[in-house]
């Protein structure tokens, strides 16, 4: 079935294209929802008369979408959960804990929208990407430190203390 685009949609082009697709898909998705309407002489006309408007619209959503970008990619969040022995967390850092602090600072992102390159089961940096709009991606950075810090330098200590002794006998041995 051929449609004109009124939205953008992922994977399929910007608005005012037309473009081919599946009947199911256009009929059960993208016509209800007001992202696309059907490609007929009329529509065609509809279309060419309105493009300009359309045109405009493209590109205030595009700077909305740029805007946002550059805010996401100035924020830094930070996590903070319990930590076992070893710096493994107690459970992951997940896309919705990314979406649940976004919407803290006042942006709202779908949670589908947040890919994360791998789960987060550490603590340390890391970087998730965020689908902002068709063809505009941010990259947010991820802290993720222990609620209690005691526990992780104590590990830490028993590390150092271990490669210590290490060392000490290694001087004996030489001497020796």
């Amino acid at each position: 079935m051929r449609i004109i685009l009124q939205e953008p949609v992922e994977h399929l082009g910007n608005i005012g294209e037309t473009v081919t697709v599946a009947d199911g898909y256009a009929r059960n998705y993208l016509l209800p929802t007001g992202r696309a309407i059907i490609a007929n002489e009329s529509n065609v006309k509809y279309v060419k008369h309105h493009m300009r408007g359309l045109e405009k619209k493209r590109l205030r959503l595009q700077a909305q979408g740029e805007a946002l970008r550059e805010r996401l990619q100035a924020l830094t969040l930070e996590f903070e959960r319990k930590v076992g022995e070893q710096g493994k967390l107690f459970g992951s850092v997940t896309a919705m804990d990314v979406a649940e602090q976004l919407q803290a600072q006042g942006i709202e992102i779908d949670r589908r929208k947040i890919e994360l390159p791998e789960a987060i089961k550490s603590i340390g940096d890391f970087k998730a990407q965020v689908k902002v709009q068709v063809g505009i991606v941010a990259e947010v950075k991820i802290v993720v430190v222990s609620d209690q810090d005691d526990v992780v330098l104590a590990a830490e200590a028993d590390d150092a203390a271990a490669a210590g002794e290490v060392e000490a006998e290694d001087s004996e041995t030489v001497e020796a």
